[in-house]
């Protein structure tokens, strides 16, 4: 063999060599990427080959699977009550990554999550019978909230203050999840959705946070009790009305100029929602021990799941005097969801402890076993002595029975709540947001619940806006349910 064929014997050895490495490599090592790449359509076609799990709301199926025709994807989702349900279920699309609970346990839900298989499905390869998401929500609490909502933007949230159970999840507008699940008309439906200025497809429940206004009076009023600030909710603050902002030349009023706000108490200062009171409070108390009090709450946690992540509320850092003032009434840079004015009622409420909240209570396998119960596993965190959620829960009282909660008193009831009005827009040019957080318990069964409420936008004329002419009533609505035999 002469040296020309050897060298091309050996070059060609060596392409096959090389080949043969690339081969492997991918195979081997690249496989899993190139697996779960979203632009490989053999994963949708395997996920929609079979029909999914589903998601369960007191004992019955909200979602579904149906047959489809003339498709490479045997199967489509489906939903019962789609809308009432979109803050919850989020969806499932043949054309789109899922959302919500759909997103998290897409895996339980599709057959792949490893905990479903059995021997033989390792052995064999066979993807395991899909497994379901039992959620913590009450059917009548989300009726009640979706219902109480109607036309108007905004959302609610209900919790059980002593298991963390969340008992309602809702968002308006909402949108249908069935438009999205076939990839024939998804796109359309998508467009749509995603064109619309009242933004249905944002869940405003757990991932719009926006000034709360005077609800946010509560986390200030639970600091300046733990602080020793005041050590009552009857002992009068020093709180001059008006009350000018330091370092400036604005007096800070109040929306009643006819309230007894100067000097007044903790008590009153709820009930009239008195803003000079609250300003110096938190002023006096100073941004950091201010901060510490809503962090304990919740604010300025990243990582707030439930199981789905909810975006942070925020209290800001690094304020002057005059800034610290204004988020004492819950306005500068201060925002938070229904959820976390959710959570600060039900601390309250639940003697100053909040337990971690939750909307889905287990996951089981095909058969019903339990993969994980996450009723189980809540942690329940001290936010504020039993002596300050004492006082708060009597304060909160005196505002529905006497003050700017009215709307929401329910006979045969213990309930306890605070309004808001959030300031929208440069110079509080645009209609401004209206807040509801309370609890209440049933003095004939004890059940407890606490809520929040915020409307965005309805069709009510700008002087009608408030806390108590638009949340409370849905936020009595929902409690109403809640506390039912």
């Amino acid at each position: 063999m002469n040296k020309t064929i050897r060298r091309a014997s050996l070059f060609a050895l060596l392409l096959v060599l090389a080949l043969l490495v690339r081969a492997t490599w991918v195979q081997f090592y690249e496989g899993k990427a190139l697996a779960d790449d979203k632009n490989n359509r053999r994963n949708v076609i395997a996920t929609y080959a079979e029909p999914l799990g589903n998601i369960i709301v007191a004992g019955e199926s909200i979602t579904g699977s149906a047959r489809t025709k003339d498709s490479d994807l045997a199967y489509k989702r489906t939903y019962t009550d789609g809308k009432l349900y979109a803050a919850v279920t989020g969806y499932a699309s043949q054309s789109y990554a899922p959302t919500q609970l759909e997103g998290i346990y897409q895996d339980l839900l599709n057959g792949t999550d490893s905990r479903l298989k059995s021997i033989m499905d390792t052995v064999t390869g066979k993807r395991a019978d899909p497994g379901n998401v039992v959620t913590t929500i009450d059917p009548d609490v989300q009726k009640a909230a979706y219902r109480a909502l109607g036309d108007k933007k905004g959302a609610a949230v209900a919790i059980d203050p002593t298991t963390g159970r969340i008992l309602a999840v809702v968002s308006t507008p909402s949108y249908d999840p069935s438009s999205l699940t076939d990839a024939n008309t998804a796109g359309v439906a998508w467009k749509q959705l995603n064109g619309d200025a009242d933004k249905p497809l944002t869940n405003r429940a757990l991932r719009q946070p926006l000034p709360p206004g005077s609800t946010f009076k509560l986390v200030v009023a639970a600091a300046a009790l733990e602080d020793g600030l005041y050590s009552s909710v009857d002992q009068h603050t020093d709180s001059p009305d008006p009350y000018r902002l330091p370092g400036s030349t604005r007096d800070l009023s109040n929306e009643n100029p006819n309230a007894p706000c100067e000097n007044a108490s903790i008590r009153e200062a709820l009930r009239y929602s008195c803003n000079n009171v609250f300003a110096k409070m938190a002023v006096d108390l100073g941004q950091d021990k201010v901060r510490a009090m809503a962090e304990k709450f919740g604010f300025n946690d990243d990582k707030q799941d439930v199981p789905v992540r909810a975006y942070p509320s925020v209290y800001p850092s690094d304020m002057d005097k005059a800034q610290t003032a204004l988020s004492g009434i819950g306005q500068f840079d201060v925002t938070a969801t229904p959820l976390q004015m959710a959570m600060v009622s039900a601390a309250i409420a639940n003697d100053g402890k909040l337990v971690t909240p939750h909307m889905v209570s287990q996951i089981t396998d095909s058969g019903g076993d339990v993969l994980k119960n996450y009723d189980d596993s809540t942690e329940t965190q001290r936010i504020v002595s039993s002596s300050t959620a004492e006082q708060l829960q009597s304060a909160m009282q005196t505002v529905v029975a006497q003050g700017t909660g009215t709307n929401a008193r329910i006979s045969g009831a213990t309930v306890g709540g605070k309004t808001g009005t959030a300031q929208h827009g440069e110079n509080n040019s645009k209609t401004p947001y209206a807040w509801f957080t309370s609890y209440a318990k049933s003095d004939a069964n004890g059940k407890e619940v606490a809520v929040a409420v915020m409307v965005e936008q309805s069709d009510a004329a700008r002087s009608e806006v408030s806390g108590n002419g638009l949340a409370a009533p849905v936020a009595k609505a929902m409690m109403q349910a809640a506390l039912k035999n």
